[in-house]
């Protein structure tokens, strides 16, 4: 299986999937535990990690698959929703809460 099918795989299987550098319980980067907070703010159940770091193909490959140069990245329901920044941006405004609602 490539990469590209891991990937789609991935994001196709679970209902939120965050890419990110390390774990939720210890992330290796500021952005990826902002992320986390903002998940877990948002009650995001049955969350599912990939950690970039243990697989250099998947870090990349991640890159290519969303072209979106930056880790961490949150899928759900199979669309790309964004990175770090945007998470926050939405979190913000309230669309977010809204996406998980809506789930």
């Amino acid at each position: 299986m490539s990469v590209e099918d891991t990937i789609e795989q991935q994001v196709k299987t679970h209902p939120v999937v965050l890419y990110m550098k390390g774990t939720p319980q210890q992330p290796q980067c500021g952005f990826s535990a902002n992320a986390v907070n903002i998940l877990n703010a948002c009650g995001v159940q049955g969350l599912f990690t990939v950690d970039v770091l243990q697989d250099p193909e998947i870090r990349q490959g991640i890159k290519d698959y969303s072209e979106w140069p930056t880790i961490p990245q949150l899928y759900v329901n199979g669309e790309f929703i964004g990175g770090s920044d945007i998470l926050t941006e939405m979190y913000q405004n309230g669309e977010l809460q809204k996406l998980f609602e809506e789930e």
